[in-house]
């Protein structure tokens, strides 16, 4: 009977529907099919992948089971650590002191410091003592800080202050060997789960490159699909990046690395030529596109915008008085106050970014600083009459320069519209086209009495426009957007067409799908079958394109898993992280081998880690960085810089500087200048 009761009480265990009961105490992971002896509770272990009775992890068990059964065993250790809470009380009640044996000193129990637990026990934070060294190992490698740091004692009174005495973080070593593999593994899990849908939507490779004066290219390789982004790896072509064979084979075999079948595009910065090299690519493979990165474009339209006579005159008389005001402590708090504490200086992912994102700020506090400028306090100080100070109100009081301001502001902002439209990491390619359709329609707009600047503007555009950015992708994308093809108000030009069906072409290799094609673009075109129910009528502009033909494309075969792939695409390469002091120390000579291979995987864990915390943030915006680049024009004194603000110079040098010139200066690199504590 009493066993009986037993078996019964364990088969009211959920984890059960998770196992499958075998002979004896063995039980069957219905994930990874392995045997496990000590039932039920070793196969928590095993699912939740906690470290714990020597039971491997599961590798094939998925993150929404994880996460439920660490759940069961947090509830369940709770009720151990009341129990035991239950019992220390009773004790107490007989014993008003406690001994600590560190001390041997015996103190009053009340006057006992209460010690916090690292995480409260909740399914998003950390359940054990081995998800918090997880999350503290995860600190250490986002923020490439040095393993050293570990040593510290302020190191471990931190950890202690929330994890209590008991909690004991990782060590340097554990750090550098233990953690390092453990994550890496992680990520290229991840990354090999994810993976499986390329079979339908397909990845972009991005190819990424830095240049120097000296001759000097480093390439990251990063691959990219609607479910994620990774870094793939850095490589060091400064001895061949001039050769177009030795180019075609890298990109040959990074594009063997994910599967020729799996990649649509080949996404690039036009950093070095790589005209030759797409014409191999697009050559070689008959189903992969070749692509610049499409920010990449847009910031140079806005550096063509920015040397406009007129325009760049604005800007100058503009950098004047922040130069002014954010080179003198005093008038930069005085300034906050006015402001309510923001910034007139936004600095962006690039020069010119941060230049027509400035003005707009500017024009967005142009009363305010109006009356800082004119408030007692700042004229009865010793800046008033200072002769920068001086030409500074002149300007702000000149109706003329705010004019050309607000000409600028709405100049610009369609074009920063679209590049936070691609820069956000999101499939972009369905909208590319029409979005720079809007921004020539809203130039037309706004100089429909001024033709000479509407020329001067368009022309810039368009030169851009059909040298770079336009492909026949992007055309194709836009055919295949129902937001766009069901629009009564959009009429297609015949080009489009053609690029479209050149598209169709060249994707759609199997025979079986390419018999009926006419006919399933008609299906298409006259919203019939599942493509005019009301649900995919009321879809077209709520849900991304990719998405929806996924859903509602069933009527079409063939072209919907055309559609899928091009439509699943990002067309810009402006999300990801870009930190030269890593990138640099990985590729010295004067590294061993054994160096090279741990700072390679430092490398891989840091960027991914990064680029997972930058795509859960959708909230930040992608082309505006949150800390003001002191080293940039609309802050630093030419003539006489800060020497203060030397360690905001150093920053900004190793982002990179402008995304269009990427360059950096080996000299601002010491010997002794390691990361990770390597």
């Amino acid at each position: 009977m009493g066993r009986n009761l037993k078996v019964v009480v364990r088969e009211k265990d959920v984890c059960w529907e998770y196992c499958e009961k075998l002979e004896g105490n063995k039980v069957r992971c219905k994930f990874c099919n392995k045997v496990l002896n000590g039932g039920i509770s070793r196969l928590k272990f095993h699912l939740s992948r906690l470290p714990s009775k020597g039971v491997h992890p599961c590798s094939k068990v998925r993150d929404e089971v994880t996460d439920r059964v660490k759940a069961i065993i947090a509830m369940k250790e709770e009720g151990k650590e009341a129990a035991s809470a239950k019992k220390q009380r009773l004790a107490e009640v007989k014993s008003p002191h406690v001994l600590i044996p560190s001390t041997k000193m015996l103190i009053p129990v009340e006057a006992s410091p209460p010690l916090v637990k690292l995480f409260p026990p909740t399914t998003s934070r950390p359940q054990s003592s081995f998800d918090a060294e997880r999350f503290v190992a995860e600190f250490f490698f986002e923020n490439k800080l040095d393993f050293s740091v570990a040593h510290s004692s302020s190191y471990q009174l931190m950890l202690e202050a929330f994890g209590g005495l008991e909690f004991k973080g990782p060590s340097p070593e554990a750090l550098r060997t233990t953690w390092l593999q453990k994550l890496k593994s992680e990520i290229t899990l991840q990354m090999k789960e994810i993976e499986k849908d390329w079979v339908s939507t397909g990845c972009t490779v991005i190819a990424d490159t830095w240049t120097d004066n000296k001759s000097r290219a480093i390439m990251n390789f990063y691959v990219s699909s609607p479910l994620g982004t990774f870094f793939h790896k850095s490589v060091d072509a400064s001895t061949y990046f001039k050769n177009t064979k030795c180019l075609c084979d890298l990109f040959d075999s990074v594009i063997q690395d994910f599967g020729p079948e799996n990649v649509v595009q080949v996404i690039t910065n036009n950093a070095l030529n790589y005209d030759s090299v797409g014409n191999h690519i697009m050559q070689n493979y008959g189903t992969i596109y070749w692509s610049q990165c499409a920010s990449n474009c847009l910031n140079q339209i806005l550096e063509d915008f920015s040397k406009v006579d007129w325009v760049n005159r604005c800007i100058l008389q503009a950098q004047n008085i922040t130069r002014f005001i954010y080179n003198h402590g005093w008038v930069v708090e005085l300034m906050r106050k006015f402001t309510a504490g923001q910034e007139i200086v936004r600095t962006g992912i690039t020069k010119s970014t941060s230049s027509f994102l400035s003005l707009q700020s500017m024009l967005k506090h142009r009363s305010r600083l109006k009356h800082m400028f004119n408030s007692p306090e700042y004229s009865s100080s010793p800046y008033a009459n200072r002769p920068h100070s001086l030409s500074s109100i002149d300007i702000l009081e000149d109706n003329e320069f705010w004019g050309a301001v607000e000409e600028i502001a709405a100049v610009s902002e369609p074009l920063l519209k679209v590049l936070r439209d691609v820069s956000g990491g999101k499939p972009a390619v369905g909208s590319i086209y029409e979005s720079m359709t809007k921004v020539k329609d809203s130039i037309r707009t706004y100089y429909i009495m001024d033709e000479v600047k509407c020329k001067t503007f368009l022309d810039i555009v368009d030169r851009r426009w059909q040298h770079q950015l336009h492909s026949r992708l992007h055309a194709a994308a836009a055919y295949l957007n129902p937001s766009i093809q069901y629009n009564p108000e959009v009429k297609f030009l015949g080009i489009i067409k053609e690029d479209f069906l050149h598209v169709v072409d060249k994707l759609l290799v199997q025979p079986e799908l390419r018999h009926d094609i006419t006919t399933q673009i008609y299906v298409f075109k006259k919203a019939q079958g599942m493509f005019g129910s009301n649900l995919a009528r009321e879809a077209r502009n709520t849900t991304s394109p990719g998405m929806w033909w996924e859903q509602y494309g069933d009527s079409a075969p063939g072209l919907q898993r055309v559609a899928v792939r091009i439509l699943s695409q990002v067309c810009s390469a402006a999300t990801f992280e870009r930190n030269w002091s890593s990138i640099q120390q990985m590729h010295s000579e004067k590294r061993n081998r054994l160096d090279k291979e741990t700072l390679s995987d430092l490398l891989y864990v840091h960027y991914n880690l990064k680029l997972r915390a930058k795509q859960k943030n959708a909230e930040v915006d992608p082309i505006v960085l949150d800390e003001i680049d002191m080293t940039s024009d609309w802050v630093e004194e030419a003539e006489n810089p800060n020497p203060a603000q030397w360690l905001d110079r150093f920053s900004s040098a190793l982002d990179g500087g402008d995304l269009n010139t990427r360059q950096f200066n080996t000299s601002i690199f010491s010997s002794n200048d390691h990361i990770f504590g390597l």
